[in-house]
């Protein structure tokens, strides 16, 4: 507050009986001072506590501090200055007289949420057209994707993944196979688990545990690539040379993704229909022929498609997810690393979207 004389009027203070409670009425140059009166005792329930400042010449944060913990009390701090209100508006205080600015507040904030996600799904949509845009190019033989990028990308993506993919399918399918047994062992049907692990492994489980696998492992690595070159300014270099970035760097990220997407979530539905067949025979004492009869049997082709179908949605669904964080992510470590973890949940809740939309679908055609 600014410096004034000598004669500023002193502070005062005093509590005013009201019919509905009591009033505060602050006056004078409160500077330096930061003691306020308690409130009068006796009032009872539903009575309420008011202050009055108009007649307040300068303040600090110390009576700031005080009318802070006033207003916990439950004081309605209807009547003071402008300035003084925006200081306790600031400090998040609820009283009502920081209400209007509170809301206003509170507005400002939704509205630019709203606005940030509006631009982040314009962003995707955009990205997600120069990704179809790139694939019909590259489809009429116009394109500046490199072989070798392409034939990298397999690589990684595929037999890299085999080890982890193997692994998790594996035990996924011991604990169907098992739970399943466990429950049909009660009726005397334990040899209907083959049914059971062949359905649920080939139709759902096996190509979202492959989705999810790559979310983590492949998703994760493009975002975390992409967003180096981006903050580097390698993918700005690239521009400068006349190569589109999708072209170049995401296309065969996505064509490779496509490619083993249905080899992974086969070969993962194999090994959970194995470790259905360990538990089968090792612990429930079933045949192996018959139980491998079972899985021929309850084994069709609208089964294998759609989990085919699926499979591969969700790992065109990664790819995107990782590229996309990755081209548009900052130009720091801290928001490559942003970027990489917003990759892996955002494929996530797209596979989870996906496999819900998909179940529904499918189950109203009865397929």
């Amino acid at each position: 507050m600014p410096t004034e004389a000598a004669s500023d009027p002193p502070p005062r203070a005093e509590w005013v009986a009201q019919p509905d409670g009591a009033l505060l009425r602050l006056a004078g140059d409160w500077r330096g001072r930061a003691s306020l009166p308690a409130p009068p005792t006796g009032l009872t329930a539903g009575q309420l506590l008011r202050v009055d400042a108009q007649d307040l010449t300068h303040f600090d944060s110390g009576l700031a501090s005080a009318l802070w913990v006033l207003a916990g009390s439950g004081a309605r701090l209807d009547g003071l200055p402008e300035g003084l209100r925006e200081v306790l508006a600031l400090a998040g205080s609820g009283f009502a007289g920081s209400a209007p600015v509170a809301r206003s507040r509170l507005l400002s904030r939704i509205g630019l949420q709203w606005a940030d996600r509006l631009d982040r799904g314009q962003t995707t949509l955009r990205f997600v057209g120069e990704v179809l845009q790139a694939a019909l190019r590259a489809l009429r033989g116009r394109t500046a994707m490199r072989k070798a990028d392409f034939m990298h990308q397999l690589q990684a993506t595929g037999p890299s993944s085999l080890g982890i993919v193997s692994l998790v399918s594996f035990l996924v399918g011991l604990i169907l196979a098992y739970m399943g047994a466990a429950q049909l062992q009660r009726f005397g049907a334990q040899i209907y688990m083959a049914d059971l692990v062949t359905i649920g492994v080939v139709r759902e489980i096996a190509a979202l545990m492959t989705g999810i696998i790559l979310a983590g492992r492949v998703g994760a690595a493009f975002a975390a690539q992409l967003g180096s070159m981006q903050a580097n300014e390698e993918i700005d270099a690239l521009q400068s040379m006349g190569l589109n970035p999708v072209e170049h760097l995401v296309l065969p990220r996505v064509l490779a993704m496509l490619l083993v997407a249905p080899l992974l979530t086969t070969y993962a539905a194999l090994v959970g229909m194995l470790a259905g067949l360990l538990v089968a025979v090792g612990i429930y004492d079933v045949e192996p022929i018959e139980y491998l009869v079972h899985c021929r049997d309850s084994l069709t082709l609208s089964h294998l498609g759609i989990g085919l179908l699926k499979g591969t949605v969700y790992a065109l669904l990664v790819a995107l997810a990782g590229c996309r964080q990755g081209l548009n992510a900052g130009r720091s470590a801290q928001a490559v690393g942003d970027a990489t973890t917003a990759a892996v949940v955002q494929a996530i809740v797209w596979i989870v979207v996906a496999a819900s939309a998909l179940t529904m679908m499918f189950q109203r055609l009865d397929w």
